[in-house]
């Protein structure tokens, strides 16, 4: 019998971002807090720019687009911010946001030495590119690899795929 196998990957769907970006532009917008003071949340090439009067209102714009990212099913660990802090630029305070994608080197080693340490005996990764493939001839061993996963504190957003 061939092995089972599913791949482990972090993506994230740019259009669900954008439907929650428009949603706290409207938001913004419609808001009696946010009148006269700048507000506006925008895509600056492929970054998220949030912009206000102050950095306290920078971080209230903030709140409302992480709202807007929950209840469309999108991680908030696909989301940097850098150190966090609204930068001043001139009147106004900034901060850029951009998207994290694809799995980076160490953070898929992270994840095969977490499989390898704490999951079932038999299960094998391999790391490709930017995702970890998972196989075992147990297709139960792969669930308790997604439930290990899943219960980790990883600082990626992971999605299970392609599995077989």
């Amino acid at each position: 019998m061939a092995d089972s196998s599913f791949d482990i990957v972090s993506k994230v769907d740019r259009q669900e971002v954008d439907n929650a970006l428009n949603q706290a532009a409207k938001e913004i917008n419609q808001r009696y807090d946010f009148r006269g003071v700048g507000a506006s949340i925008s895509w600056s090439g492929d970054a998220i720019v949030l912009v206000a009067n102050s950095a306290d209102r920078v971080n209230a714009v903030l709140d409302v687009f992480q709202t807007k990212l929950i209840r469309r099913g999108v991680s908030l660990k696909a989301i940097d911010t850098g150190e966090g802090e609204p930068q001043p630029s001139g009147k106004e305070y900034r901060l850029p946001a951009t998207l994290k994608e694809g799995l980076s080197s160490e953070d898929a080693k992270k994840i095969t030495k977490l499989i390898r340490d704490e999951g079932p005996k038999g299960v094998k990764t391999q790391i490709t590119g930017d995702e970890v493939r998972v196989s075992s001839k147990k297709r139960d061993d792969l669930q308790a690899v997604i439930a290990l996963l899943k219960g980790a504190d990883l600082d990626v957003a992971l999605q299970f795929v392609n599995y077989r």
